[in-house]
């Protein structure tokens, strides 16, 4: 059986080699933060997108080095593990973290990074075929603050939520902040459509600044579909026509059901069909 590759700071290895040692910051504290990103026809959709996220974040955590992780570098190191790894499109995941020892407070703020690339279930985006049904965790709540919307090491919650989604046998966990209003599910940003109007949770509100969310919102907007960043109370599953989940590596995913309600998934449809096209025209501009 052929070895699956990793570039750990510019050396590619098997993963199977271990690569984190015991003083690791990533693994004590959490310090660091992840971009996943899907590679398609020998090219990363949206970058632009991730990199300027990844950069900010990198900025917010006083990480070191954020201009090295341009274009070209995180596109050169992306298609040269897809080749060693001998895939075609590909879910790529980059971690960055804090080098150096030091307790809570570091004794250096230079970034180490460790490069995944693995096979994805099938090409393109494609609308789920049977929606998903979620249900909402309620155990802890999402803290909203400046480090709210990035990807950070620590998933606490999002794992946490997992085993409650696992225990309930649903799909996914819509993950509440401590405010109690609608923030994210456990891997992508929520869209909820009522009464002719789209509706996402605010970044004010503690969720993930999703690339795919950023996306869906320009995306619809240019399509003449009224697009709300607001605080939405989960007692809007209840009456909502249309409910879908988005991230950059499915795209839309359509919502099924929650409790007794069930969803359409007209606009899911549409949005998922004009969504390969769109980022297409993206990607040429860039």
């Amino acid at each position: 059986m052929n070895d699956t590759y990793i570039n750990n700071n510019g050396t590619l290895m098997p993963e199977s080699q271990p690569v984190i040692l015991a003083n690791n910051r990533s693994l004590r504290y959490g310090d660091g933060i992840f971009e996943t990103m899907r590679w398609v026809d020998n090219d990363i959709r949206f970058l632009q997108y991730h990199i300027e996220r990844l950069q900010e974040s990198m900025e917010i955590l006083h990480l070191e080095g954020a201009n090295k992780f341009d274009a070209y570098f995180i596109r050169e190191k992306a298609a040269e593990l897809v080749k060693k790894n001998k895939l075609g499109e590909a879910r790529i995941r980059l971690n960055i973290y804090r080098g150096g020892a030091g307790l809570y407070s570091p004794d250096t703020n230079k970034c180490n990074y460790l490069l995944e690339a693995t096979p994805l279930e099938h090409s393109g985006y494609r609308l789920n075929k049977t929606g998903v049904i979620i249900d909402v965790y309620r155990e802890h709540r999402k803290p909203v603050n400046s480090l709210s919307k990035l990807k950070s090491n620590n998933a606490l919650i999002y794992v946490l939520a997992g085993i409650t989604r696992k225990k309930l046998g649903c799909d996914d966990m819509l993950i509440l902040n401590n405010e109690g209003f609608l923030c994210e599910s456990l891997s992508a940003n929520i869209f909820v459509w009522y009464n002719k109007t789209l509706y996402t949770p605010a970044l004010s509100e503690g969720c993930i600044a999703g690339v795919m969310r950023r996306v869906v919102i320009e995306m619809a907007k240019e399509y003449g579909i009224e697009v709300v960043e607001a605080q939405i109370s989960p007692e809007i599953l209840h009456e909502a026509d249309e409910m879908f989940l988005t991230n950059a590596i499915h795209g839309i995913h359509w919502v099924m059901g929650y409790k007794k309600k069930r969803y359409f998934n007209y606009l899911s449809k549409r949005l998922q069909e004009k969504l390969s096209k769109w980022q297409l025209e993206i990607d040429l501009d860039e």
